[in-house]
């Protein structure tokens, strides 16, 4: 196969919060995706940061009674540690106050206006500090008490009127439409590019990208009385990672992105606005937007009223990390809304990892070290239960392939899972147990067989458990060469094998 450079970004978390559950779960889809890459021997770039410019940073510094760079700089060490306990495996996180960043940014604000795409002006209009984002007056609504909200987001509104650089977006409209139109898969799923085609049909508006009334933000060349909006900034940073404005550097090869991975409530940012940016500056459009769901509590939407973001943290240090990386993965179809309560995780941990792949291994690898020498058995002639479950392993990794290429990780899961059920199920109507008393190459071709199923499960489940997966190719004594490709090398019998313990205890509940 054909190395390929592949280029996976998470949205820039925004850094007037800590970070919880939701960007968790954003990491770590992003981070199985970039595993998955590198395990079919491509070359991949996986970007993840903060967003740390703006009205909402700057209100939330002086809240807290701190300079906005010292409050960024603790918020984003935070965000790196959540990515460090994760296991994200990110190539490089991008700060929007760096340097790079800000050199980048200006030189795209330098390369719109040289292309006629920007003008000056004064801004009127609905503005939500929450969102950093500018609504029409039909996108709003007037609640009981006379507030107005952003409809979508539920962010207050305020009316403002200040001088402001516009972009041309609405010069955009024709060119947006026609490049949806030649590339189908651009917006994922299909009812976030229903929601973006119709609203760029809709018309577009030109554009505020620069604000006067607050200064925490890169300051716009030339007229340093005007901050950039803070999504021109942020969008910018997959750019400035490439080694924007000169793309003569080691990751130049890597633009356009093969994939942004973004939370739905950015889809019109990522989908609209930055494709706009680009075409104004001539640069080639990302591959792919992917917009996922959101994550409820018990029922509840996460909201700092109802004190219930989830710092998954906590949780890793209570269940295992690979056990709340499986369960976000699992749990729900990526792009879709999805719940989380302890009941459901511990429902996953013990049905599915602890009872079946967990007691699959178990139950194979100690038979082994008690029975049967505590190597690789010799394969001996193969039956034909043992081709069916072999045959059902080898299409294995096509199978997970095809599901990942459509971000689709809860069927990529599924179909291990069946070979999962499979292999339980042979190993009880085998019964090696038995077979150990009555024929012991059978018995010894049986756990071949195991040993095989379990090393492929190994390997392609690595980019979802790399930690646990690890540990069972290490029980399979696999080598340093873990990828897909290495699969087509039978297993080498009789090769010694460590003895094993159990990868996923099950979680009882006190009380």
């Amino acid at each position: 196969m054909k190395k390929q450079s592949y280029y996976i970004s998470t949205p820039i978390y925004y850094v007037n919060g800590a970070p919880h559950l939701g960007h968790a779960y954003t990491s770590t889809a992003a981070d199985a995706l970039a595993r998955w890459n590198r395990l079919e021997g491509h070359n991949v770039f996986f970007l993840t940061g903060t967003d740390e410019h703006g009205q909402k940073v700057e209100a939330a510094a002086r809240a807290a009674g701190i300079d906005p760079q010292e409050f960024t700089d603790r918020v984003s060490a935070d965000f790196q540690d959540m990515a460090r306990v994760m296991n994200i495996s990110n190539d490089d996180f991008i700060r929007t106050t760096e340097a790079r960043h800000k050199k980048s940014a200006q030189a795209l604000w330098a390369k719109l206006q040289e292309s006629g795409a920007i003008y000056l002006g004064k801004y009127e209009g609905w503005y939500a500090v929450r969102d950093e984002a500018f609504y029409d007056e039909e996108e709003t609504t007037v609640k009981p008490d006379g507030t107005r909200v952003a409809t979508a987001s539920g962010a207050e509104v305020k009316w403002v009127v200040e001088p402001s650089y516009f972009f041309k977006l609405s010069a955009f409209q024709d060119k947006l439409l026609a490049h949806y139109e030649a590339n189908p898969g651009f917006i994922a799923p299909q009812a976030k590019r229903n929601e973006v085609v119709s609203f760029v049909k809709s018309g577009l508006r030109d554009l505020s990208i620069s604000r006067t009334s607050f200064s925490w933000g890169i300051p716009v060349p030339g007229d340093e009385r005007h901050v950039m909006y803070v999504w021109l900034d942020a969008l910018q940073n997959y750019l400035t990672a490439c080694g924007y404005p000169e793309m003569t550097g080691p990751r130049a090869h890597f633009w356009p992105a093969s994939l942004h991975l973004v939370g739905k409530e950015i889809i019109r940012f990522h989908a609209v606005y930055w494709p706009a940016f680009l075409m104004a500056a001539g640069m080639d459009l990302p591959q792919r937007v992917f917009s996922h769901g959101w994550w409820t509590v018990e029922g509840e939407k996460m909201s700092k009223s109802l004190g219930n973001f989830i710092d998954v943290r906590p949780l890793v240090a209570e269940f295992g990390l690979d056990q709340v990386r499986y369960f976000l993965l699992r749990e729900v179809p990526f792009g879709n809304d999805g719940d989380f309560s302890r009941k459901a995780l511990i429902g996953r941990i013990n049905a599915d990892l602890a009872n079946g792949l967990g007691n699959l291994a178990q139950r194979t690898l100690s038979f082994i070290a008690k029975n049967a020498g505590g190597a690789v058995p010799p394969k001996g002639e193969l039956h034909e239960a043992d081709h069916v479950l072999l045959a059902l392993a080898d299409e294995l990794p096509e199978k997970v392939r095809a599901a990942m290429e459509r971000i689709a990780f809860h069927e990529a899961l599924n179909e291990i899972w069946r070979v999962i059920a499979a292999a339980d199920a042979y190993i009880d109507h085998q019964a090696p147990w038995s077979l150990r008393k009555t024929d012991t190459a059978r018995m010894n071709t049986v756990l071949y067989t195991l040993c095989a199923v379990l090393r492929v499960l190994g390997v392609v489940l690595q980019p979802f458990m790399p930690e646990a997966m690890g540990k069972l190719l290490d029980y399979l004594a696999v080598g340093e060469d873990r990828s897909l490709a290495a699969l087509d090398a039978p297993l080498a019998e009789g090769t010694p094998l460590p003895t094993p313990s159990g990868l996923f205890p099950r979680v009882v509940e006190a009380g």
